[in-house]
């Protein structure tokens, strides 16, 4: 693959990514939450019971900035923190019924989002480039956390 091809995949992916998080904010703007939001929810769902710092983890973000989010959550009622037995300066993280419920109708949304942006595309197409992006993901990984790590190499 030329040097070209390579530059115009990866701005590729940087626009496609840019438009696509627009796209979802604006849609879970109409439910009432945010990308973000939905995000720490549907792990949670997966996951009830994480600590914060676990799930900052989880989520690949700053402990600091995990916590605003949670605090609007617990504001909005989709959230509860719950002291953890074992370690009385954490806390545990468990969706609430409104949460659950949110969750579970943010599904319907997740599906007709995806059949949105990838209607007509074959399924042969979205698998290879599914095996694509994860591949570029554990490359970026593999190259350190920072681009002066994936330049220096």
């Amino acid at each position: 693959m030329s040097l070209d091809l390579k530059r115009q995949l990866v701005a590729q992916l940087v626009e496609s990514s840019r438009l696509l998080r627009n796209y979802i904010d604006h849609r879970a703007k109409t439910r009432g939450t945010t990308r973000a939001q939905w995000i720490v929810l549907f792990r949670l769902r997966a996951q009830e019971g994480l600590s914060q710092v676990d799930l900052a983890d989880v989520l690949e973000l700053q402990p600091i900035s995990l916590v605003r989010l949670l605090d609007r959550l617990v504001e909005h009622g989709l959230l509860e923190r719950r002291p953890d037995p074992r370690d009385r300066r954490a806390n545990r993280l468990f969706l609430t019924e409104s949460g659950r419920k949110l969750v579970d109708d943010l599904d319907a949304l997740r599906d007709a989002i995806a059949g949105d942006v990838l209607r007509d595309v074959p399924m042969e197409q979205i698998e290879a480039s599914l095996t694509t992006l994860r591949d570029i993901k554990d490359r970026i990984k593999t190259h350190g956390e920072g681009p002066e790590s994936i330049a220096a190499k």
